[in-house]
């Protein structure tokens, strides 16, 4: 990478051979270690027994993701690849403690995220190692370059996905790249690149923050969502734009994540490929239970905040 941070011509040419970038240095050792520790000092404060929606979004409710999010090293390079105007569509904290069963199963994002075009790519941060013995992200290279595999929904025990998704293809074992990181490295891939990761069997926590960021060209299917502008401007995006955080996990900013989340939800639980009637029903399920906790907490954080 050049002295601005962006890309240079070999890595972009990469990036679009193969779907992926691996092991871009973007934070400094104190860097890392900060931000450690004010996410350890985030997941104190997360209730033990509905940890979920603060997984998501996790940039509209805490600084620390919020300054990651946001860090020019990173925007640099993912402008290399979007161009100067980039939206934040979401934030995913991807957290396994050592022993964790937690595991993600092969897929294509593009396959349920209705982003269209394909001007989408996942910067995964690592704030701790991130190895195969962890659990890191494996991928298949140049399936970016393809059509949307088909997926199937299979709500298994520690899938980390929000339905199981799994794609129906043979994976060759031959052909996964291990996309391991050392604590402050990121790496970048596509939205349709297949990827997947296992348990970790390792002896420490693996943490990292995969950051969504698109161009403003994007749009999304389904109904409408918000995003935040981290870089340039606006443009003819018609998403619902995001004001960016103020103060960690204050009432707004929760009202805020709130709001974002609940209209993400709606589409998470959409049917995709061709789920049966009896996934459909649980998808519907999940869907307004989720859709009302998440309704229940506006009311009471709209309480705190009068009161």
């Amino acid at each position: 990478m050049s002295a601005t941070h962006h890309l240079n011509s070999h890595d972009v040419e990469a990036y679009h051979e193969q779907g992926f970038l691996n092991a871009l240095e973007v934070l400094e050792p104190d860097e890392v270690a900060a931000l450690y520790q004010d996410y350890q000092a985030y997941q104190a404060q997360v209730p033990k027994h509905l940890p979920d929606p603060y997984k998501h979004k996790v940039h509209l409710l805490s600084a620390w993701a919020d300054k990651l999010v946001h860090h020019p090293k990173i925007l640099d390079a993912v402008e290399s690849l979007l161009g100067p105007d980039i939206l934040c569509w979401t934030s995913n904290l991807l957290a396994k403690a050592p022993g964790d069963a937690a595991f993600v199963s092969w897929h294509q994002d593009s396959g349920y995220w209705g982003l269209e075009p394909a001007q989408v790519v996942t910067a995964w941060v690592a704030l701790t190692p991130s190895t195969k013995r962890s659990g890191c992200v494996q991928v298949l290279p140049k399936t970016h370059l393809g059509e949307d595999y088909a997926h199937r929904d299979t709500f298994k025990k520690d899938n980390m996905l929000t339905r199981g998704q799994e794609l129906e293809l043979e994976i060759d074992p031959e052909e996964v790249v291990s996309l391991e990181l050392a604590p402050g490295e990121m790496s970048l891939h596509h939205i349709k690149l297949a990827h997947a990761s296992g348990a970790n069997e390792a002896d420490a926590p693996r943490v990292g923050l995969a950051i969504r960021y698109m161009s403003t060209d994007v749009q999304k299917k389904g109904k409408p969502e918000s995003a935040l502008l981290v870089r340039g401007q606006m443009g003819p995006s018609r998403f619902y734009p995001e004001k960016r955080l103020q103060s960690d996990l204050d009432v707004a900013g929760r009202l805020a994540h709130n709001r974002a989340l609940r209209l993400q939800v709606a589409n998470n639980y959409t049917s995709q490929g061709t789920s049966r009637f009896s996934m459909r029903l649980r998808l519907g399920l999940k869907k307004i239970l989720s859709q009302s906790f998440l309704d229940l907490s506006y009311v009471k954080l709209c309480f705190e905040k009068i009161f």
